[in-house]
């Protein structure tokens, strides 16, 4: 991975400076910062504006009618005692109501499948372009600003380890949204100290296995 490349080092630094970083990643990233400087100015600068984020707003007093509409509204309290129903009124609507627990309940069991990973891609200007969710068996990809491409070229994503080649996960699905479905190995590389990268390759995707094309977009997978 190039990291003198000014886009991936602001994202990198970001990262650090939120705190998404895994922590391998991180000690790398420490590494770099102290043989560095132009980086640390770099995370300096992002840790800068973070920090005004937590700055404390100033108090302001709530006017005398706002308490007074509150207490209109809560005084005089008044007790609603409902009408006694039939039994079998009650016994019907508990069944309703356990019914609908249930169905809810099995609806998530089936459905759950959360995002374990994600990462912003950003492009050369550092402004966010595509973002990724990768789950058990997929990635999720939704996109933010991507550029327009021809009808005879092909968004593809890559994983790019710390030390090794670029992996090919997949071509990204027209527009930009959708779902990427992962083999075991494209499965095994999430989790691990990666990062990801979009190259713009003829339709259908790179016919080497590695990328031909300009990369467009790129930015650091982290755990959630």
């Amino acid at each position: 991975m190039n990291y003198r490349t000014p886009s991936l080092r602001r994202a990198l630094a970001a990262d650090y400076a939120i705190g998404l970083m895994p922590p391998t990643a991180r000690r790398r990233f420490e590494q770099m910062l102290r043989e560095d400087a132009a980086l640390r100015a770099e995370l300096a600068q992002w840790q800068q504006s973070l920090t005004s984020l937590t700055e404390t707003l100033p108090e302001h007093p709530v006017p005398e009618r706002v308490w007074q509409g509150i207490t209109a509204r809560i005084e005089p309290q008044v007790l609603h005692v409902p009408e006694k129903r039939p039994f079998w009124n009650w016994l019907r609507i508990t069944m309703a109501v356990c019914s609908l627990v249930i169905a809810v309940t099995l609806g998530m069991l089936y459905t759950r499948d959360d995002a374990r990973y994600s990462a912003t891609l950003v492009n050369a200007d550092a402004q966010p372009a595509l973002s990724v969710q990768a789950h058990e068996n997929y990635l999720q990809v939704e996109p933010l600003t991507l550029a327009a491409i021809g009808p005879q070229q092909s968004l593809e994503l890559w994983a790019i380890p710390a030390d090794g080649k670029p992996v090919s996960l997949g071509v990204i699905p027209a527009g930009g949204k959708g779902k990427v479905e992962m083999n075991e190995s494209q499965k095994a590389l999430i989790g691990k100290p990666i990062a990801l990268a979009v190259s713009l390759e003829p339709k259908g995707g790179s016919p080497t296995g590695q990328p031909t094309g300009p990369v467009l977009y790129q930015g650091a997978l982290a755990a959630l």
